[in-house]
């Protein structure tokens, strides 16, 4: 799958990825009424990354569901819709606008994004979590996926959190909350002054994320962060991953995707595994995960 905010409305990659082949989009983040997002600067490059201070930028629900959801249902993978809200009550509004609309197949939940205020905090309490995961299920029919950040001390717990709210995956991870700094002018690189770190950077603490909420939850998990080749693709799936979601990777290589999935093969064959679900969960001390991510 592509990542939430990597890949646009996907009309920007049309001619250079073969979009029939990806296993699902997941759209921008849409909120329920319009946001202008962050002041700028908004993306740094890093060492070893990409830090943004996005802010959620974007029309809000009515519109995307108006002029983007009719293009993205007619490329062919399912859309998943990325939701977000400040409030309970904004996450089960957003879930009950997208139940029964024609082409969304399900929705992530983004309780995890580190640039805006309020949302974050469904990821880090454990209670809060389960709450919103719980009450976006009972208002809609779709599958629900909650993206959960690293930002916190006991990712096993919100993980446990999320399933015991009716989540029918976990995704692992979004960004790591962090910043940059030009110490010439003793000023912050982004306008938001915080940001999220993505990339490379970030793939050991995601290995270690989904690795520990593997052996607390039963439900699939979907690996992200720093996947960029075939080799993070099977560490995420040795760890625990049902299902991975690239990201940065697609700014610089919009291809990655397509180069991943033409490696898969061979790479499965390597461990002797005729499936990807063969695959899943078998680093030594794990139990084996059964499931596919819905």
């Amino acid at each position: 799958m592509v990542a939430s905010g990597t890949f646009g409305y996907a009309r920007e990659m049309a001619g250079l990825v073969d979009l029939s082949r990806l296993g699902a989009i997941l759209p921008k983040t849409i909120t329920f009424h319009p946001r202008a997002g962050n002041p700028p600067p908004r993306t740094v490059e890093t060492a070893a990354g990409l830090l943004n201070s996005i802010g959620l930028d974007n029309d809000g629900i009515e519109t995307f569901i108006e002029r983007q959801l009719p293009y993205l249902a007619g490329l062919g993978p399912p859309v998943v819709v990325s939701i977000a809200g400040k409030t309970y009550d904004e996450f089960v509004r957003l879930a009950t606008r997208l139940d029964g609309v024609r082409g969304v197949a399900g929705i992530e939940l983004n309780i995890s994004c580190p640039n805006v205020t309020g949302g974050v905090d469904f990821g880090t309490d454990p209670g809060m979590c389960r709450r919103v995961v719980s009450g976006v299920r009972e208002s809609c029919r779709l599958p629900v996926l909650a993206k959960l950040t690293p930002n916190v001390a006991d990712i096993a717990e919100i993980a446990r959190a999320a399933e015991n709210g009716g989540a029918d995956a976990v995704c692992l991870i979004n960004t790591c909350q962090a910043m940059a700094v030009d110490w010439r002018r003793r000023r912050p690189r982004l306008g938001g002054v915080l940001g999220g770190l993505s990339g490379p950077a970030i793939k050991p603490i995601a290995l270690r994320c989904v690795y520990q909420a593997a052996k607390a939850v039963s439900i699939p998990l979907v690996g992200i962060g720093g996947i960029a080749s075939i080799d993070d693709v099977m560490e995420f799936l040795v760890v625990g991953a049902t299902a991975v979601q690239v990201g940065t990777a697609n700014f610089y290589n919009p291809s990655v995707c397509e180069r991943i999935l033409d490696a898969l093969p061979d790479a499965l064959a390597e461990l002797g595994a005729a499936s990807v679900a063969e695959v899943v969960g078998t680093l030594e001390g794990l139990r084996p995960r059964q499931g596919a991510c819905p």
